[in-house]
Formats: C-alpha cells, structure tokens, sequence
C-alpha cells in the first residue's frame, strides 16, 4: 500500500461540557474553555467526516483521583483543595490567612468550584497521558491544561494543579508492554527508560516544573527528564527564578537538562526562527520518546501581556511554524497542552489552528469565524489570523548570537551526559 494511503491515528482531543464549564470558572481565564471548544467545534474540526487528513477522537477526561494527584503535591495542600467547605473562600485564624499558606490568595484566590476543578484539570491531562501510553495515538491535546506554575503544595501564577509535573511523572513511570508470545518468565527483558522533553512555550518561564527536575548533582546513568523552556525574563516579570536565566556551563549549578532561552522584549517571527535551530539541536541531542508542548499563547502579538510581537502563523518562526515542525518532524509521541493566554479569542484562534496543523490540514489564517454563541468576541476582523505585532524587538544580532554560543557549550555538555 502506497503510504500517502496508509490510515493514520486519530489525534486524540480531551474534552467534555464539564470540563469546559469548570475550566471556565478559572478567575484568571472566565468562560476562556468553552470559547475554545466551542470555536473548534464550530470550525468542524470535531467533525468525523472533517476533512482534515487525520481524525479528531474526543476523549472525556476522567478526574484525578486523590492518588493521582499525591504522586507529587503534598497531602497538606490536597486536603486544603480538594476540600470544598475550606477552599471556596477564604478563612482566618486570629487574622492569619490560612489560604495565603497553600499560595491561595492575590493570583491564586479561591473558588467555588476549585476542587473540582483541580481534579478535572489534573485527569484530562492524565487521560492525554494515557492515550499516547496505550499507544491509541502518537498526538494527544488538552488545551485546558499546562499549568506550569503550581507547585508542590502551593497555588502559583494562576495554577492550582501541576498537570504539566504529573504527566511527566506518568511518562516517566511508563513501562514498555511485554510481548504476548514471551512466556518464558526466565528470559530476562531490556527495559528502555522512555526519555520525556518538556517544552514550553508559553511568555512566561515554566518555573515550577524546570524546578521540579532541577539537579545539577545529579548522576544518574540514565537521565530521563530535559526541560526547556523559551520565555521573556526582565527584573521585576513573573516569575523570579535563577534558572530562568541562559544556562551557565561552568557555574556548579548547571544542570544540562534544565534549559531555558530568555528572549527579551519585542520577540518576533524572526527571533524564534533564529533560536529554532537550538531547540533542534537539544531535541537530536536527547533523542526523546515523549514530548510534552507546552502551548502557551500569551506570548502572540494583542494579549494583554503586550509584551511579545509573535504571530500565530504562516510566516517562519510563527507559532504554527514551530509547531507543525515538531508534529511532523520530530519522532516520538507528542502532548500538547494549553496555558497562558488572556485574550480569550486569539486563545480560541490559536488552538483552534493547532488542532488543525495537527490533523495535517492547516487552516487557512482567512478563514471566517463561523456564526456561533461567540461569535461577537472574534471583532473586528472575525477571522482566524493573529497577526504580528509591531513593537520594537529587543533582541538584537549580537544578543541572539550570544545564545547560540552559550548553547554551543549546552549542547557538549548534554552530549558528554548523555554519552559518559
């Protein structure tokens, strides 16, 4: 058979009316999921006779389990959350905020609804994990996830569940099947520890999970973990973090499989496209079995962040640009997950166009929003582009060469790790 002609998985989509409806609770992003799913189902991306070359299978997400979520927060910060009558408002001690001790109060307040958002959230990540596991897909999405900030038993930056942690942790976990004919129990079986890259691309440096797996000490025969993340960092911009910063080969912190790229103000098309090669060289270098996306859109041009000029696509170094290259280039199975993003429309616009690129049927960018509910968000140009900004960007020839240089060195180091 020809293999243009050759049937291809389906992309395997998370979602559900309540997953939607509880991810819209969020105080940070109000209704923001059910402008996304519904956007891409109004654009017939859910379809089953959609056009696309591949199939979008909606999955239900199942929720966390309280076991699910321990395998990395704290029991103290799961008793507090999950516990509706003590998280869905605030509660004083003689003045002390408890709340303000489970990071549960200015970015992070509570909710109605904050348990079950937290086990909703943290299972439709999950669930994407599975999929991918069970070999049901090599490309699996939930734009509801991609929580970067939370951390063990602390609210962060928006984020109240670590998703993005746990389905590393799950992939790390993940044990290769035994063929059904092995049944000779003596026969011993070779275990390849899957490797994980995490990539995130969201404005903001992915914190708490670079820090998660930080261990410059480390001397494990068999790193499994890399992240990187490519981010804006400036004094005084969330979050602080010594390891948002270029990676420093001779500091005795380094850690070559903790990596961050700090763009500076004004990162545009041509920027990203500069650095890409970098992301490439770390991706051939690792060889990784899985890669998780983190697909933050707060760094597109009209988010109120205003900090980025970066465009949702088809110019080189867009958004869709880097990610139709992983999806088609790159071996290994791919999570992409959702994140910053606070224009809730280009939100909807660029997952939307994502789902598309990775159905292998790229939408056109002028393409008309269709008329449904939310319809009124799309003005005033009520089509699918989010176009380049126009600010002026900041990273100059000399300071993008002094990226690659340090990387240079990254990549010796990862090698000699990697290769002892």
């Amino acid at each position: 058979m020809d293999p243009e002609n050759i049937p291809r998985k389906a992309v395997v989509y998370i979602g559900s009316q309540e997953l939607a409806k509880i991810s819209s609770l969020l105080p940070s992003n109000r209704k923001r999921s059910m402008i996304v799913h519904s956007l891409i189902k109004s654009l017939g991306l859910m379809d089953a006779d959609s056009s696309g070359k591949r199939r979008l299978q909606v999955v239900t997400p199942r929720k966390a389990t309280y076991r699910d979520l321990a395998v990395y927060h704290t029991r103290d910060y799961l008793d507090f959350v999950l516990n509706s009558s003590k998280s869905d408002s605030a509660e004083t001690d003689g003045g002390f905020s408890i709340n303000a001790e489970f990071g549960l109060e200015d970015d992070c307040p509570p909710f109605p609804g904050l348990a079950q958002y937290v086990q909703i959230v943290g299972g439709a990540t999950l669930t994407a994990v599975s999929a991918l596991q069970q070999d049901l897909t090599d490309i699996a999405m939930c734009w509801d996830g991609g929580r970067h900030h939370a951390r063990k038993s602390q609210a962060s930056g928006f984020c109240y569940v670590a998703d993005c942690i746990l389905a590393i942790l799950a992939f790390k976990r993940n044990l290769p099947r035994v063929p059904s004919q092995s049944t000779d129990a003596a026969i011993p079986i070779s275990v390849q520890k899957p490797r994980i890259m995490y990539l995130d691309l969201d404005l903001h440096f992915s914190d708490a999970v670079s820090e998660a797996f930080y261990s410059p000490k480390s001397l494990s025969p068999t790193p499994q973990i890399l992240t990187l993340s490519i981010h804006h960092a400036a004094p005084g911009f969330f979050p602080p973090s010594e390891r948002s910063q270029l990676p420093d080969v001779c500091s005795p912190d380094f850690d070559p499989f903790t990596l961050s790229i700090p763009l500076r103000q004004g990162a545009s098309n041509t920027t990203y496209s500069t650095i890409w090669p970098i992301v490439e060289q770390v991706k051939n270098t690792f060889k990784p079995d899985y890669i998780v996306i983190q697909c933050g859109v707060d760094a597109l041009a009209g988010d109120p962040c205003s900090t980025f000029n970066w465009s949702l696509g088809e110019e080189e170094g867009s958004l869709g640009w880097c990610i139709e290259r992983i999806l088609a280039q790159w071996t290994g199975k791919k999570l992409l997950l959702g994140g910053g993003g606070y224009n809730s429309p280009n939100a909807a616009r660029a997952w939307s166009y994502l789902t598309s690129i990775a159905l292998e049927s790229p939408l056109s960018l002028a393409t008309e929003i269709p008329d449904h509910a939310g319809f009124p968000l799309y003005a005033p140009s009520f089509t699918l582009d989010v176009p380049a900004g126009n600010m002026s960007d900041h990273n100059t020839q000399e300071y993008l060469t002094s990226i690659k240089s340090c990387f240079d060195k990254v990549l010796v180091a990862l090698h000699s790790r990697l290769n002892p």
